[in-house]
């Protein structure tokens, strides 16, 4: 149905004064709770795929049964050389959370031009649902896959455009207000998933879990669809507008300055999204799990980083206020350059409980506080380079520039699984060295150009 201009009456439009949640319109408590169950529903998965192919699916009576792994393997193996089951599972992991957040580029695009914002996101879905419940069986796991990254693609940013189309572009308060609460939706589904799907998986088996995952991406989905009439309408729009301008000199120049900013991110993306690939692994083989009550599910520690990033929020905003007072406040470069610090520092505790451990088992803290330390990372550096480019970009292509920075989270994910595919050649504190090193070689370009660049960005 074509767009007549004007909305039907019985569909929101922002700046109708509605605030009957929490002072903010209906439409944003069915985006949040779609959201909170669809990233239940995700990390919950997450915290078990790589498990669950190391463990069972990739193993001899497991991997025949598998669609199209042969092929899959041969592929990979043509480009890497011939993979282990844990450089295998590793790959895998890498390419897929690297597609996950590569995808929502075209999502985008399908929302605008061809189905709009509501479609979209049903049919991700939909798609995610499909996906969750074909990971149950051994067979369709590839198809698994696809159907999570596709899904993700329509679901993941087009949802998020949605919470602020709720509100009109003077209200600038309540936007921002809305947005932490559906970040909020976002962290309860980030710890709560790996809790109740990693307790299944370890009482029932892996598929148990899987399946909860799936089903609570159908509560999701029916969330949504009982909230389309408090939704904004976002049907795809005619481009008759005139075209953009070329970019000038002194944009160009921000431009390219903005990409290194993002690129040096890249480094310590790597060393954070590794604690959900080999640092799961490297749980399950050395450290001491057992407690009075029963050994900790493995699944759990993914929890840990997500429920730092939440705790850790209103004392980061504390301390930025007060050194923003005292006129000592860092810039954001420099914030990103503390974020790999902090994740440099993260790893290398991994390496030392290790080293301490000897030929024992590894203290159960030391990943707890590593896992917790990563969270911290992820608010020093990604918040910090959102905000830099939605502030800095030219704004005729400050929203690209902004979508674009989820594409150093996709190449970061990418080399995530190439080096973890390497962990099995070498000691568990070399590799958690390694990883620290990575992390730190972005602190280090910070600490070299991080200054140069600031400046450089300030300037008109």
């Amino acid at each position: 149905m074509a767009s007549t201009g004007t909305a039907p009456a019985h569909e929101v439009q922002a700046g109708t004064g509605d605030r009957a949640f929490l002072g903010h319109p209906k439409g944003l408590a069915y985006l949040a709770f779609t959201e909170a169950w669809e990233r239940f529903s995700y990390y919950g998965m997450t915290a078990l795929v790589v498990l669950y192919m190391v463990q069972q699916l990739l193993l001899p009576g497991h991997v025949e049964n598998v669609a199209g792994m042969a092929a899959f393997r041969s592929t990979l193996e043509a480009v890497f050389g011939p993979l282990s089951v844990q450089a295998l599972a590793s790959q895998t992991f890498g390419l897929y959370t690297g597609l996950v957040y590569f995808t929502p580029l075209f999502g985008g695009m399908i929302a605008d031009r061809l189905l709009g914002a509501k479609r979209t996101v049903i049919i991700g879905s939909l798609l995610m649902s499909a996906g969750h419940f074909a990971m149950a069986f051994d067979q369709s796991f590839l198809l698994a896959l696809l159907l999570l990254i596709l899904g993700s693609g329509c679901l993941k940013g087009n949802i998020a455009a949605q919470v602020g189309h709720l509100y009109p572009v003077e209200d600038v308060t309540r936007r921002t207000s809305a947005f932490t609460l559906f970040s909020m939706a976002i962290n309860f589904g980030a710890v709560a998933g790996p809790l109740v799907c990693g307790l299944l998986a370890q009482l029932y088996g892996w598929h148990t879990g899987f399946g909860a995952a799936g089903g609570l991406m159908l509560l999701a989905t029916l969330i949504y669809l009982a909230g389309q009439r408090h939704l904004p309408d976002q049907r795809p729009r005619k481009r008759d507008r005139a075209p953009t301008p070329p970019l000038t000199g002194p944009e160009r120049r921000t431009v390219a300055l903005l990409l290194l900013v993002a690129a040096i991110t890249i480094f310590q993306s790597v060393a954070y999204y590794q604690i959900y690939n080999v640092g799961l692994i490297w749980i399950q083989g050395h450290v001491d799990l057992a407690t009075p009550l029963g050994a900790i599910p493995v699944p759990w520690f993914n929890s840990i980083d997500a429920f730092f990033s939440i705790i850790a929020v209103p004392p980061l905003i504390y301390l930025w206020a007060r050194q923003a007072h005292r006129g000592r406040e860092p810039s954001d470069v420099a914030k990103i350059g503390i974020g790999a610090m902090i994740a440099a520092a993260s790893a290398g505790l991994m390496a030392v409980g290790d080293l301490l451990a000897g030929s024992g088992k590894v203290n159960a803290l030391f990943p707890f506080l590593a896992f917790g330390g990563m969270g911290i990372s992820f608010l020093y550096y990604w918040p910090p380079l959102l905000a830099l480019i939605s502030r800095a970009a030219p704004a005729s292509v400050n929203a690209t520039m902004v979508s674009g920075a989820y594409l150093t989270l996709f190449v970061g994910n990418i080399l995530m699984g190439w080096v973890g595919s390497h962990y099995e050649k070498m000691t568990p504190a070399a590799f958690w060295t390694i990883d620290a090193g990575i992390a730190a070689t972005g602190a280090l370009l910070v600490w070299l150009f991080g200054g140069r660049l600031t400046r450089a960005l300030s300037t008109p």
